[in-house]
C-alpha cells in the first residue's frame, strides 16, 4: 500500500502548468497537450480522502481509454495516447464549464432528493410514486455546474443558456452527444451484465470544434448495477447490487461523515482500503471483460515519469 501514487510534481519540456483535482494531475505541455495522471487519490462529497487506492489510478485510466476508444464514432474525443497504465495524453481543449450528468434510474443524490419531497431535478419534472432505483422512462439530464473547489451546483438546461455558460448551439450539441454516449455505454454494459445506472460527461473546445474529455464511464464519474436479479429485488424493495463509488460514500455516513464543513473524515484501515481496491478491479474486470493486471508499482512515480518523458521526445 505504500506504492501508490497521491501526488506527482514532475518536470517536463515545454511544461506550462500543473493543475491538480480531486484524483488527477494534469500537466499542460506547451499549450497544446495535456498529460494526465490519474492517481490513487479518491474523494467522495467532494472531499479528498486521506490514503490512496492501490491500483485505482490505473483501473480508471484505462477503463476510461477503452471507451474513449469505444465511442470515438460518437464524439471526437481528446485521447492521443496512453503511455503508462496510470497517463494518458491528449489534445488541450478550453472545457465547457458544466458537467454533463445524465440518470437512467432514480438512485443516489437524485434518490435522497426525491426521498425528500423534490419532484424535478435541474428543472427536469420527475413523476410522484417512483421508488429508489427505479428505472426514468427515459433518462434525464441533469447538468451541475463545475467547481474549481468546493461542490458542483444543480443547474437547469434554461440558466446555462441564461447565464452564458454555454450557448444555446454548443449546449443542445452537448445534449445529444450525452444521450448518444449514455446509449453505447449502457447497451456494453447490458453486454456484460451490468446496468449503467447514471454517469457524467465534460465536453470541451479546439479549433471551433466540440471534443469530448476526461474519463468516461469509470468506477469515479458511473454507477453500474448487476443486471441479474435487478427486478427480483426491486419487487422485494431490498437494496441493489452495484459497482461504482457509492460504497465508499456510504461507508462514510455510516461513519458520521457527510461532507461537511468541521467534520472529519473517519479513519481508513488497512482493511477497508484493499477491499476498495478489491471492488475498482472487480468493476474494471466486469465492465471491460478483461483480467486485470496489476502493473509493476515498485517504482511507480518513475516508470510514470519516464514513459511520459518517452512520449513526449516522440
Amino acid at each position: 500500500m505504500n506504492n501508490t501514487v497521491i501526488k506527482t510534481n514532475f518536470r517536463f519540456d515545454g511544461q506550462k502548468s500543473l493543475y491538480k483535482g480531486k484524483v488527477r494531475d494534469v500537466y499542460n505541455i506547451r499549450n497544446q497537450y495535456l498529460v494526465m495522471v490519474a492517481t490513487d487519490r479518491i474523494s467522495a462529497f467532494d472531499v479528498v480522502l486521506p490514503r490512496g487506492i492501490p491500483y485505482k489510478g490505473q483501473v480508471l485510466n484505462q477503463i476510461a481509454a477503452k471507451f474513449l476508444d469505444a465511442t470515438a464514432d460518437i464524439v471526437p474525443n481528446w485521447k492521443i495516447d496512453v503511455p503508462d497504465p496510470m497517463v494518458t495524453v491528449g489534445v488541450l481543449c478550453e472545457p465547457f464549464a458544466v458537467e454533463m450528468i445524465i440518470r437512467g434510474y432514480l438512485t443516489g443524490s437524485s434518490w435522497r432528493s426525491y426521498s425528500k419531497g423534490a419532484r424535478q431535478i435541474c428543472g427536469v419534472p420527475i413523476p410522484d410514486g417512483m421508488k429508489e432505483h427505479e428505472a426514468f422512462t427515459q433518462p434525464i439530464i441533469t447538468p451541475t455546474t463545475k467547481a474549481t473547489e468546493g461542490h458542483d451546483e444543480d443547474i437547469s438546461k434554461e440558466e446555462i443558456i441564461k447565464q452564458g455558460l454555454v450557448s444555446k448551439e454548443d449546449y443542445e450539441q452537448l445534449e445529444k452527444y450525452t444521450a448518444a454516449l449514455f446509449a453505447r455505454g449502457s447497451e456494453m454494459a447490458w453486454q456484460k451484465g451490468l446496468i449503467l445506472v447514471d454517469t457524467k460527461y465534460e465536453f470541451g473546445k479546439r479549433d471551433g470544434k466540440i471534443y469530448l474529455i476526461d474519463e468516461i464511464h469509470t468506477p469515479d464519474s458511473s454507477r453500474y448495477f448487476y443486471r441479474e436479479g435487478y427486478e427480483e429485488r426491486q419487487q422485494k424493495g431490498e437494496p441493489q447490487k452495484q459497482l461504482s463509488k457509492e460504497f465508499v460514500r456510504e461507508w462514510l455516513m455510516e461513519n458520521g461523515f457527510h461532507g461537511q464543513a468541521g467534520q472529519a473524515v473517519p479513519e481508513m484501515s488497512d482493511d477497508f482500503v484493499q477491499q476498495v481496491s478489491e471492488r475498482y478491479i472487480e468493476l474494471y474486470e466486469s465492465i471491460t471483460g478483461e483480467s486485470f493486471h496489476k502493473a509493476d508499482a515498485t517504482q511507480v512515480l518513475t516508470r510514470i515519469e519516464n514513459n511520459i518523458k518517452d512520449f513526449l521526445k516522440k
